[in-house]
């Protein structure tokens, strides 16, 4: 079992950078293929970035070049730098996690859920 756990949400104003983070429970998090996913009110979860446990990542084409993924294997945490953020970048940002090979934009695929961080973005 893998516990996650986001923070680093907030109210920022257009332009604005906000650090998320998501820390893990357990011993293996190194062996972890790691996601972000956000949801916004009347939308479906959306990928958001991923990076696999060799360190690969992907994006979201609507987030590429202002947002970036990282992860602290020694600290069992993951990060999504923020930057020149939008309004329509406004939902609840959920961290994933899965042992196994995924597909790394499919929801799906992810075993483990954070309990999500509530971004809002205003204009």
């Amino acid at each position: 079992q893998v516990q996650l756990v986001e923070s680093g949400g907030g109210l920022v104003q257009a332009g604005g950078s906000l650090r998320l983070s998501c820390t893990a429970s357990g011993r293996t998090f190194r062996r972890y293929n790691m996601g972000w996913f956000r949801q916004a009110p009347g939308k479906e979860r959306e990928f958001v970035a991923s990076i696999i446990w060799i360190g690969s990542t992907n994006y979201a084409d609507s987030v590429k070049g202002r947002f970036t993924i990282s992860r602290d294997n020694i600290k069992n945490t993951m990060y999504l730098q923020m930057n020149s953020l939008k309004p329509e970048d406004t939902a609840v940002y959920y961290c994933a996690a899965d042992p196994g090979r995924v597909d790394p934009a499919t929801p799906e695929e992810y075993d483990y859920w954070g309990q999500g961080t509530q971004v809002t973005v205003s204009s």
